[in-house]
C-alpha cells in the first residue's frame, strides 16, 4: 500500500482519493435524504429544489432542514475558501488539515447518532444536519482547490454532461471518460451503501464516510512529501476544471 502511494504520480493519485470522496458522498447524502427528514447535506442542488417546492406546501416537504443544510454548506466553503486562499492549487498542509477536519467532524457525528436516534424537526438531528452540511462545504471546496477536472465530489451533473458531450456519440473524443463514469458510478455505488447501511443503523453510514474521509486525509498528506524525494519535477498541479 504505501509503496503504491510512494510511486502514484501526484495528479492520478488525487483522482484517485476524489473519487473515495464522491462515493462517501452517495452515502452521507443517502443517510441525510432517508435519515434526517429529506435533507441533502451535500447535493445543495437537491436542497434548492426540495426547498422550492416546499415553499408551497408540496407534499409536505421539510423547510427548514434543507435550509439549514444550505446555509451551513456555504459556511464550510467560506471556511475553506479563506484557509486555502495563500495556497497554490494542489495538496498542501492545510489541504490534509481541512479533510481531517471533515472526517473528525463526521466520526462525532455518527457518535451523536449512535446516541440519539435521529426524528423529523428534532433540534438534536437538525444540529446534525447543519454539522454535516458544513463538513461538505468544506469538503467541496477543497476538492475545488484541488482542480481534479470532472471530480467536485458533491454532484455529478455536469460530469455526466461532459461524459454525454464529449463522447464520440456526442460527437467528441471520448476524453476523460473513464474519471467520468468512475464518479457517476461511485456517488451510485454510496447512495446503495448508505441506504444498506442506514436498515441497520443512521451512525453507520456517517461512520463510514469519517473513515474514508480521514483515510484520504492521510494518503493525501503522506504522498507529496513521498513523491518529491523520488523525483521533484513529480509535484504538478492538478488538472483545471476550466
Amino acid at each position: 500500500m504505501l509503496n503504491r502511494l510512494k510511486s502514484a504520480e501526484p495528479a492520478r493519485l488525487h483522482l484517485v482519493l476524489m473519487l473515495v470522496l464522491t462515493f462517501s458522498t452517495g452515502v452521507i447524502d443517502a443517510v441525510g435524504y432517508l435519515g434526517l427528514d429529506r435533507v441533502f447535506t451535500g447535493n445543495m442542488t437537491g436542497n434548492v429544489v426540495i426547498l422550492g417546492m416546499a415553499l408551497i406546501g408540496a407534499d409536505n416537504l421539510p423547510v427548514v432542514g434543507p435550509s439549514i443544510a444550505l446555509a451551513g454548506f456555504v459556511v464550510g466553503a467560506v471556511i475553506a475558501g479563506r484557509v486555502l486562499k495563500p495556497e497554490a492549487a494542489g495538496w498542501s498542509k492545510r489541504t490534509t488539515a481541512l479533510l481531517t477536519a471533515v472526517g473528525v467532524t463526521m466520526a462525532a457525528v455518527a457518535v451523536v447518532l449512535f446516541a440519539h436516534a435521529p426524528h423529523a424537526g428534532d433540534p438534536v438531528t437538525l444540529i446534525i444536519t447543519g454539522a454535516l452540511a458544513i463538513a461538505m462545504g468544506l469538503q467541496a471546496a477543497t476538492a475545488r482547490h484541488l482542480s481534479v477536472k470532472d471530480v467536485t465530489t458533491v454532484v455529478v451533473t455536469s460530469t455526466l454532461t461532459g461524459l454525454a458531450a464529449d463522447s464520440r456519440l456526442g460527437g467528441g473524443t471520448g476524453v476523460h471518460w473513464g474519471r467520468r463514469l468512475g464518479a457517476v458510478v461511485l456517488i451510485l455505488a454510496g447512495a446503495t451503501a448508505g441506504a444498506a447501511l442506514l436498515h441497520v443503523h443512521a451512525g453507520l453510514g456517517v461512520l463510514l464516510t469519517a473513515a474514508l474521509t480521514l483515510v484520504v486525509a492521510a494518503a493525501g498528506g503522506f504522498a507529496p512529501a513521498w513523491t518529491q524525494v523520488g523525483d521533484p519535477a513529480a509535484i504538478e498541479p492538478a488538472a483545471s476544471n476550466h
